[in-house]
């Protein structure tokens, strides 16, 4: 299953625009969304979700418009939003059971079936009687993706699933994620460059509502192998460099300074190129057409 966007565009009132005739093919696996806030992941996502209209263009999940066969999309879609609410007072079968009602899971025998298998997957088993005022917010975050797999989505949405989780709990739900990618289509959102490199087949940059890359991160560190250089330099030599190059790094090093940059050229004869890091490619796009170095 693919879901097909066909230049779609967002404007909102007072002019503001979200999204500028985007383009893209996402296909099964775990195609992450990078971009700072503002770049327009959420806007994406939410009109996919079919929970905002277009302005203009299409998107076709497994062959449905969004726009013309809501209920079709929403009978293939899992969703967690960034900000999931959830009522504390009810315990986690009970939030679960509650969702599978709104997800129209009628059969009682049913929705208990696949209430089970959802805490399962995300190993939430031994709380099913906790309340979730009780729960931390990797567990809290745990609840929102178990109902999030309650429809047995064929195309599952998640919107900044690590946010504000300790690195134990973000390091469950990134395993969990990568562990789901081979079951259908997952649209992560993020802005943490770990996340990516932990869980995504796919890669798509966004900033101010346009798409700069779509790949493989394999094919986003090619954009600027051969263009990433480290120089060792003291505080003093420093300020020499500042504002010459696009920096993407910059280390203490004793008394010295370990300053890396993206340009074309090699910046300095000691400078030493160096293996580029996804958070390299990443920051040149935030900066493309705005240094002359990038």
């Amino acid at each position: 299953m693919n879901v097909e966007i066909e230049n779609l565009s967002k404007e909102y009132e007072g002019g503001v625009t979200g999204l500028y005739e985007t383009n893209l093919t996402i296909e099964e696996g775990v195609c992450a969304l990078l971009g700072p806030n503002g770049a327009g992941k959420s806007t994406l996502m939410s009109i996919i979700a079919t929970l905002q209209e277009p302005t203009t263009g299409t998107v076709r999940v497994g062959g449905f418009d969004v726009r013309k066969q809501k209920q079709e999309v929403r009978s293939l879609l899992g969703y967690l939003p960034q900000d999931f609410g959830l009522y504390p007072s009810l315990t986690v079968y009970e939030t679960l059971d509650y969702m599978g009602i709104l997800y129209n899971i009628q059969d009682p025998k049913e929705r208990k079936s696949r209430i089970e298998a959802a805490m399962e997957k995300v190993n939430l088993t031994n709380l099913v009687n906790r309340p979730i005022g009780h729960l931390s917010g990797g567990m809290r975050q745990r609840v929102g993706l178990a109902q999030a797999f309650l429809n047995r989505p064929k195309l599952l949405i998640v919107d900044e699933p690590t946010g504000g989780l300790d690195p134990e709990e973000r390091i469950r739900v990134r395993s969990l994620l990568a562990e789901l990618g081979g079951t259908g289509v997952i649209l992560l959102s993020t802005h943490l460059i770990e996340d990516v490199e932990a869980v995504a087949d796919k890669v798509t940059v966004l900033h101010k509502g346009r798409v700069r890359f779509l790949g493989t991160i394999s094919e986003m560190l090619d954009t600027i192998r051969d263009k990433v250089w480290q120089i060792n330099l003291t505080p003093a030599e420093l300020q020499g460099f500042r504002g010459k190059y696009l920096e993407t790094g910059l280390l203490r090093d004793g008394a010295n300074i370990r300053l890396r940059v993206v340009t074309e050229e090699r910046p300095s004869p000691n400078a030493l190129s160096v293996e580029p890091t996804l958070e390299d490619a990443y920051i040149r796009f935030m900066r493309e057409g705005t240094h002359e170095s990038a």
